[in-house]
């Protein structure tokens, strides 16, 4: 069966039963403050399980598109070394919010496996929660009885709480679970020892297919356990396992998710998989790599160095790198890969589609950038070699800087090492891996804390749209721990308080009663919640308050966000259709736009894009809003969508002509274009593969702008003695200064080679070597070095250090002859950082040549003495 029809059988059977069949989240998460993505299946339905927003179905199913590489579910390791992890995943679930419970989920789960799948029955076990005394949770009995009922008792295993207790993190919705798992060994192996045994031992031929979660606790941030309003039931079923258990295979990596992916790279690298177990798994790690980083991009999630950005950097950088070391792939070859998971997922994830073109240049230039830092993660490990040739061990903490890096991972750093006669600090390695892994714990911890309830009512008004004012009761707020320091929190049944969110920043504001004012000091989302971030928390919570938008504030932010969407449209008649938004930041000071465009603009194009944009402002349209459009609809529109966010089945679609510029936006707008006063562009910028960055400003930002570049035009005018013509006054005065710095130049030349001179008549012969050991005065680290090598090619068998002082400054340069470099009697590279310690500084290089800076002027003289001895002791 293939797996297209496995896919679409379990969401038939699910729609057959009542549930609604819903499209997948983005992988990246970007509303909740607990996870940066997707990694399961449950996410997008947290709020119904919490209660905090009513559920529109009382069931759903699903296949979502999962990642984990980050906290507590992190499986990178683990990726491509066995043959059922993987990095990211489909995760096949169906769900009941207060609906149905135990009894029907797990019938269903067994008819669909042993009569629509046809899995043996005599294959399968089945685990059950077997209590916890630290929760005080009793065996759950109840999910044993209604398995009895289909499998026989020695089948159903009682499960740990690591096991068998879901538990989404640290804080949120939990409850017990009950797994299902398949024996897929060979009848020769069934034998020998019970499936049973093996069930959570980490066999990669039993193995858990399904999980089975009864939603009925909230863990909150104390660790205490509490009820849910509803119980509710989440389960989640591996894809890629499931078409391994129906294809009959042995491992995930053998079915038609990846060997069309695994053909490829066989058939592009030249190695049969199959042949070599090192290079099978660096086939493994590509295939399953090569998705999560396409989905990461479709969904609006570029490769960067922070946050989840750095993660699938990291991922894509640990693909790149087994194909270079293991495969021979020194080119870009990962975006070849593309359109075939274009093709498997066309009609399933269609962002992935729409994106393809995109996706693809990103990964090209992204490998490219890499494999040049391979290259040179190469070179420095040669340094470090030579550093540490003597006492013949890497340290860890160099082994784990290539790790971090260059990518290299420690297998690789120990391989090189050992053909050399080496061997690497592995404790040093690990003590800075485990380092590097509570700085990122830390980095990555969000702000967690339980709320206080002041009325069960959790239907929250959002009317900024209409109004900047209006009375609100507090339903429930808390207080959070940040740095030492109290954050404070409310939710109000009524705001007008815009929350951050698809660029635009939160409003602030103020909460008015006769006993109290608040300072609203930024508003988020947190999933679905609008949470406003308050100076202090009223004593008194009941009673109702005055909630006041900065008006001013919110009308600067307006204005600049009305003018992306102008600015949009303009890039678009400017570039081409190929121009889409890929992110933008919205605040009452500037705006940021970034959109998918691969070269640089020239100023041509940006000014036609900035008069193109006041033309429109000029014209003073008037908004056209449209709430509750139906997204098919909105789209038949011609309204633009941002990549990689969720839009519900009813959407919001703002228009500026609708000729001209109509988007999909949630955001707050000036009610015509006139209201934004002047756009100007202040900067155009690259900030990723294919991706631009323009930074504009509007209104009165834009006007005080104008009037500082008027203002610094009189200054330079009366710098020039009053020049009428600013632009002739100021290319004389630069061909004057090109014309000094020849001069100069030519002194310095003269110099130097009066240097050379003096140099050469200071050599001294030693063991028929030529050595000079002095300390100069140097303009320039440039005359530096080829005083350095002119030496070395007019004086045979030269031995040259030059203790120099750069223009105030303290450098070394350090050059060897061949023949003693051949000899492993020095090092120039070496011997430059032992130096460099006589003026607090360090440096490297190759080893003929080397050079090191410092902060010591005073330690050249130490430099030439220290550097004497040495030689002195090389050449006996």
């Amino acid at each position: 069966m293939e797996s297209k029809i496995i896919r679409q059988k379990f969401l038939d059977f699910f729609e057959e039963r009542r549930h609604a069949i819903v499209p997948s989240a983005p992988m990246v998460n970007k509303d909740d403050p607990t996870l940066m993505f997707t990694n399961a299946g449950m996410n997008q339905f947290k709020d119904y399980f919490l209660g905090t927003r009513p559920a529109p179905y009382e069931r759903a199913a699903d296949t979502q598109k999962c990642l984990r590489v980050s906290g507590k579910h992190n499986d990178l390791e683990e990726v491509g070394l066995d043959t059922y992890h993987h990095t990211m995943f489909e995760m096949l679930g169906n769900w009941s919010f207060g609906d149905y419970f135990k009894k029907e989920a797990i019938a269903w789960a067994w008819e669909l496996l042993t009569e629509v799948y046809q899995l043996p029955k005599d294959r399968l076990y089945v685990t059950v929660f077997g209590g916890d005394e630290g929760d005080n949770l009793e065996e759950d009995n109840e999910a044993r009885a209604y398995w009895k009922e289909f499998i026989d008792s020695g089948r159903i295993l009682n499960g740990s709480k690591k096991d068998n207790f879901w538990e989404m993190g640290d804080t949120g919705p939990c409850g017990p679970c009950s797994e299902i798992h398949i024996d897929l060994r060979p009848e020769s192996e069934l034998k020998k020892l019970p499936g049973k045994e093996l069930v959570n031992q980490d066999h990669p031929l039993v193995v858990e297919i399904w999980n089975l979660v009864f939603m009925e606790f909230n863990r909150q941030a104390s660790g205490k356990l509490v009820s849910l309003p509803a119980r509710h039931v989440d389960t989640g079923m591996g894809f890629e396992r499931l078409c391994m258990a129906i294809q009959g295979k042995t491992s995930n990596y053998d079915t038609d998710v990846f060997t069309p992916l695994i053909d490829h790279i066989s058939a592009r690298s030249g190695v049969s998989y199959g042949s070599d177990n090192q290079k099978d798994i660096a086939m493994r790690v590509i295939s399953d790599h090569v998705r999560a980083i396409a989905f990461a991009i479709a969904d609006g999630q570029l490769p960067s160095n922070n946050g989840a950005g750095y993660v699938i950097r990291r991922i894509l950088r640990r693909a790149v790198r087994y194909g270079y070391t293991f495969l021979g792939f020194n080119e870009p070859f990962m975006y070849t890969l593309v359109p075939i998971l274009t093709h498997q997922f066309d009609g399933v994830f269609p962002s992935i589609v729409e994106q393809k073109d995109f996706i693809i240049q990103v990964m090209k230039k992204e490998e490219e950038s890499f494999l040049h830092t391979l290259e040179n993660g190469l070179k420095r490990l040669e340094i470090i070699r030579a550093d540490h040739a003597g006492d013949k061990i890497i340290p860890g903490d160099l082994a784990f800087e290539l790790y971090d890096t260059y990518g290299f991972p420690f297998d690789l750093t120990s391989l090189i090492a050992r053909e050399n006669g080496m061997a690497v600090d592995e404790k040093g390695f690990q003590e800075a891996m485990k380092i590097q892994k509570n700085r990122s714990k830390a980095d990555a911890a969000r702000e967690t804390g339980d709320w206080e309830i002041l009325s069960p009512d959790t239907d929250v008004e959002f009317v900024g749209y209409d109004t900047t004012e209006t009375k609100s009761h507090i339903l429930r707020y808390r207080t959070l721990k940040q740095k030492g320091k109290n954050i404070y929190q409310v939710v109000l049944d009524k705001t007008p308080f815009y929350a951050e969110s698809g660029g635009q920043v939160g409003d602030t504001g103020t909460l008015k009663n006769d006993r109290a004012e608040i300072r609203v000091l930024d508003t988020r989302k947190e999933n679905d919640l609008i949470v406003h971030l308050v100076d202090k928390l009223p004593e008194d919570m009941k009673g109702i308050f005055s909630a006041q938008v900065d008006v001013k504030r919110r009308s600067r932010i307006m204005a600049n966000h009305s003018a992306t969407h102008l600015l949009h449209a303009a890039l678009r008649e400017v570039l081409g259709a190929h121009v889409e938004q890929r992110g933008s930041l919205v605040n009452e000071d500037v705006l940021r736009f970034d959109f998918s465009h691969f070269q640089k603009m020239t100023d041509e194009e940006i000014l036609k894009v900035e008069h193109r944009v006041n033309e429109k402002v000029r014209e003073d349209i008037q908004r056209v809003e449209n709430r509750a459009v139906p997204i098919a609809e909105a789209k038949a529109m011609g309204a633009m969508a941002l990549f990689g966010e969720k839009y519900g089945d009813l959407v919001r679609v703002i228009s500026f002509d609708p000729d001209y510029s109509v988007e999909l936006c949630g955001g707050t707008h000036v009610n015509a274009t006139g209201n934004i006063g002047f756009f100007k562009i202040v900067s155009e910028s690259s900030i990723s593969a294919g991706i631009r960055r323009i930074e504009a400003i509007t209104g009165e930002v834009a006007e005080q702008f104008v009037e500082d570049q008027v203002q610094l035009n009189k200054d330079i005018q009366s710098l020039l003695k009053g020049a009428q013509d600013i632009r002739h006054a100021v290319e004389q005065l630069v061909e004057q200064r090109n014309q000094l710095e020849k001069e100069i130049q030519k002194l310095h030349q003269d110099k130097a080679g009066n240097l050379k001179s003096s140099l050469k008549d200071k050599a001294v012969d030693l063991a028929s070597f030529k050595v000079i050991i002095e300390e100069v005065e140097i303009p320039n680290a440039d005359t530096l070095k080829k005083l350095a090598f002119e030496l070395k090619n007019e004086v045979p068998e030269l031995v040259l250090v030059l203790a120099a002082d750069v223009a105030g400054k303290p450098q070394i340069a350090v050059m060897a002859p061949d023949s003693l470099i051949s000899e492993g009697k020095i090092h120039a590279g070496t011997m430059v950082r032992e130096l460099a310690r006589e003026i607090q500084g360090g440096g490297g290089g190759q080893p003929f040549y080397a050079t090191a800076g410092g902060k010591d002027l005073s330690g050249l003289k130490n430099v030439v003495s220290k550097a004497t001895e040495m030689i002195k002791e090389i050449l006996g």
